[in-house]
């Protein structure tokens, strides 16, 4: 006769699991972890050594030197002198005239006392023999005390002390002063002049016309909006995009605006004609950021599929795919002289790119997070990146390390700088820094209200640039609108002081 099996739940079967495992191990739970000895030595070797490493190897302090000085001088017997009572050893020699410009004659030459004879003997009797060879003073020290001169043999003055090198390597440690921030120059607040809206999507992107008369917005309500600078009127709306636009760029040797989307796509606008005249097809996924080259006819776009696409502009060719990035590539730049190409990463990776050749120049990994905007100074062989770790300066061609901006605690979308040397950044939480480009100090800090009938949580900012002058900031908000900053024309630096003092500069190496 077959026995019925008794079914249980699911949370009674696992308590009996739980139950046995506990039982099994419940002998072993009070005793301590066996140490190793050898291994706790080596680690405590490996801290030492890297804790205190520096100064196993220190040179000998002053103080040690001093008394080493003074016992070698209590060593060396002195003999004092009677300046007054020594004895001419050589006196006499050739007569020569009693005054400049006279004539030698027996009337008008000096009488000297016969030669002491004794006295020549003397010091022919006190030379060394030429057979052998007297120790060679190897220092002013040394010179001094054996020059018999009381005076030269006490101890020399304190504000300079001789240091002896026992290495090839070792020096001495001169105190330094504490290396401060300079300070940072004055530069007017900025304060909010313009709401434009007009979208019904997020404003992912902006452009400024070269000629600085009108400015070009897209959105993510697929449509690209062309507004007057000057008075923030709608001129023109472009459709074509089926999602939303995320690059644009204006050209300033042709009639053209280029745009990119999170369709795929890459468009080419005649604005003579208001139409699309050329596509360039080839991503595989969304495009997030699209720049000219300044002086050549090529376009270059990235996105979602982690390459960066060279397009000519004619053509419509692809001439390279930069591969290389592990992740999203957030934001690429151009310009004219090496690198020619910069990119920004997801995978936190900065590349600087060979464009004759399509391959790497170098890679920059000092970021620890995503590296979500790139911007070139107007005027420096400089650039600027942003992460949420902090924003990094770097110098061309190398890329090399200049500084850290830290304290804009918020994932930073998107950087500008002018060429006055402010830099501005904007948060994903709505909010704008204002630095000095030099010294990176933090000399503003605002954010906009939300535009009216918004709710709060939309205040991100995803793109921001300035016009031509370097006078007008434009921000493209969450919000669906468009604001344009500028400088508070009635600011002086009495009215609104430099809040800085000289604090220790804690520069990171990396």
């Amino acid at each position: 006769m077959v026995e019925d099996v008794s079914k249980h739940s699911v949370h009674t079967l696992v308590f009996r699991s739980l139950k046995r495992s506990h039982d099994m191990f419940i002998a072993n739970n009070v005793q301590p972890v066996l140490s190793d000895v050898d291994g706790m030595k080596m680690k405590l070797s490996c801290k030492v050594k890297d804790q205190y490493g520096p100064l196993l190897d220190l040179p000998e302090t002053k103080r040690e030197l001093r008394k080493q000085d003074q016992q070698q001088q209590q060593q060396i017997p002195q003999q004092q002198y009677e300046y007054n009572n020594i004895p001419p050893q050589v006196e006499g020699g050739y007569p020569y005239p009693n005054a400049p410009g006279v004539e030698l004659g027996d009337h008008t030459a000096v009488n000297h006392p016969p030669v002491n004879q004794a006295g020549i003997q003397q010091m022919l009797s006190n030379l060394p023999d030429s057979t052998t060879h007297p120790q060679t003073a190897y220092g002013v020290r040394d010179i001094q005390q054996n020059a018999g001169i009381p005076e030269r043999s006490l101890p020399p003055s304190q504000a300079l002390v001789a240091v002896s090198d026992k290495t090839k390597n070792s020096q001495a440690i001169v105190p330094r002063k504490a290396p401060t921030m300079p300070k940072p120059k004055w530069h007017p607040p900025w304060k909010l002049y313009r709401v434009i809206s007009g979208h019904i999507g997020w404003v992912r992107s902006l452009a400024v016309e070269p000629a600085n008369q009108w400015f070009v917005s897209g959105s993510n309500d697929r449509t690209i909006k062309i507004w007057d600078l000057a008075s923030g009127t709608l001129k023109l709306s472009l459709t074509g995009h089926v999602s939303a636009v995320r690059g644009l760029a204006v050209s300033p040797r042709h009639p053209y605006l280029f745009s990119a989307g999170e369709d795929k796509m890459v468009k080419c606008w005649d604005l003579e004609q208001n139409k699309v005249i050329r596509h360039y097809h080839g991503h595989l996924s969304a495009c997030f950021d699209l720049a000219l080259h300044p002086t050549i006819d090529i376009i270059a776009t990235c996105g979602r599929d982690g390459a960066i696409r060279i397009w000519d502009m004619r053509t419509k060719a692809c001439i390279h795919t930069l591969t290389g990035h592990t992740n999203t590539v957030a934001s690429v730049v151009c310009q004219g002289a090496e690198p020619q190409i910069i990119s920004g990463s997801h995978d936190a990776t900065i590349r600087l790119w060979d464009l004759a050749a399509g391959k790497t120049r170098a890679t920059l990994t000092n970021h620890k997070k995503s590296v979500r905007s790139v911007v070139l100074h107007p005027k420096l062989y400089m650039m600027a990146s942003a992460s949420p770790d902090n924003i990094k300066q770097w110098r061309f061609p190398e890329g090399n390390f200049m500084q850290n901006l830290g304290g804009h605690n918020a994932i930073i979308n998107c950087l500008a700088v002018n060429s006055d040397g402010v830099l501005v950044s904007g948060g994903d939480n709505g909010t704008l820094h204002m630095w000095d480009w030099k010294t990176g100090y933090n000399f503003q800090r605002t954010q906009a209200p939300a535009q009216p009938g918004s709710i709060d949580s939309e205040s991100g900012i995803f793109s921001m640039i300035f016009d031509k002058s370097g006078s007008r900031l434009l921000t493209a908000e969450a919000d669906k609108t468009i604001k344009i900053y500028k400088e508070d024309d009635e600011a002086t630096e009495e009215t609104h002081p430099l809040n800085w003092k000289p604090e220790i500069l804690r520069k990171k190496k990396y």
